[in-house]
């Protein structure tokens, strides 16, 4: 145990970990009915947009991941080891720029992702380029489908990552 951890529990200052690992709350949807309502007429309406379930859920992981929502996380690789994706397209999402793995459109999605994920990280938001190579692979429909998909699932990362929700323990 460092001095610091030690130093915590002497003086009744929660260590990093102990404040990562508590909940503050049960998951917000759970508490309002109707949120889950919503957010469940969300998430088909994003899944019938036409959009490769893989693309939704490459999206998905990616965007949780940047946000550091271990629910999320955890149930993106969990949906997409289902879909019968392999450990190097589960384990490489986040360096998607330097593998060899993932298909233009995949590409366009993730890349979609990371801007709308990150809006205040520059002053175009979303440049151009980024929604023209979007746009080149999906129709209308899926376009909105991957934007309403990681809208989603910023919402979710954000209550998760608000409540300190916890991912499962095991798998």
């Amino acid at each position: 145990m460092s001095d610091e951890a030690k130093d915590a529990d002497v003086t009744g200052v929660p260590t990093r970990e102990e404040i990562i690992m508590q909940a503050r709350m049960e998951f917000p949807n759970e508490m309002l009915a109707d949120t889950a309502k919503a957010i469940n007429l969300l998430y088909k309406t994003a899944h019938s947009s036409g959009v490769d379930p893989k693309v939704l859920e490459l999206v998905h992981l990616r965007a949780s991941q940047i946000n550091g929502c271990g629910p999320c996380v955890d149930a993106g690789a969990r949906a997409m080891r289902k879909a019968g994706e392999s450990d190097e397209r589960m384990l490489s999402v986040p360096a998607w720029r330097e593998t060899p793995y993932y298909s233009e459109p995949e590409r366009a999605a993730l890349n979609l992702a990371e801007y709308a994920t990150r809006l205040a990280d520059r002053p175009d938001a979303v440049p151009d380029e980024v929604w023209d190579e979007a746009a080149k692979h999906f129709d209308v429909n899926e376009l909105s489908g991957v934007i309403l998909w990681i809208a989603v699932t910023n919402l979710f990362n954000r209550l998760n990552v608000t409540t300190r929700t916890q991912a499962p323990q095991a798998w």
